[in-house]
């Protein structure tokens, strides 16, 4: 009799087991959480991201300025995230202009020669998030590199501006996807 009543309750607690199981595996996968490998916080329902062309407003700025700093913005976006790239009306979307192209010494030597000097980029951006409205910003962001002062811009100008570049579209990229 005692055997008995030993197996059934071994019976009874296997079921309880099986049963909160059951239910924490139901709860869990009820929840929805979206992770991504960059960190980013992207709606669920977003699918598409659009980048408009970022227009040279800047006077002293080269012209491939532009294409490159958008291209930049785009790269960056399709391989950090899940969303597809559209030319225009994406779920989440980002257009602006390049603001500021500025080069100016930062030391001076003695002799009144400049020591290094600084290549400072501003891009102005105005993001959109069609399913998060508190998410949108227009925000100015700025960035810049130093040079050697013996060095001529026009010789270190295009590995200045990548260099910029990548700094500004992870900083963009932060503000918009990551919520710094």
């Amino acid at each position: 009799m005692k055997l008995e009543e030993n197996h059934r309750m071994n019976h009874f607690l296997r079921l309880a087991l099986i049963n909160s199981c059951l239910i924490v595996c139901l709860m869990l996968s009820s929840c929805k959480v979206h992770y991504s490998f960059s960190g980013a916080s992207i709606p669920p329902e977003a699918k598409t991201v659009s980048v408009q062309y970022f227009q040279n407003n800047a006077s002293l700025a080269p012209p491939s300025m532009s294409q490159a700093f958008t291209e930049a913005l785009r790269d960056k976006l399709s391989s950090q995230t899940r969303l597809g790239l559209v030319n225009k009306g994406g779920d989440l979307n980002f257009e602006g202009s390049i603001t500021g192209y500025v080069t100016a010494p930062t030391a001076l030597q003695s002799n009144d020669q400049s020591a290094s000097n600084r290549l400072t980029i501003t891009i102005s951006v105005k993001y959109t998030c069609s399913f998060d409205p508190k998410k949108n910003f227009e925000q100015t962001f700025s960035r810049f590199a130093d040079y050697k002062g013996n060095e001529s811009l026009s010789s270190k100008e295009n590995d200045l501006i990548k260099d910029i570049n990548d700094q500004l579209v992870q900083d963009i990229f932060n503000r918009a996807l990551n919520d710094w």
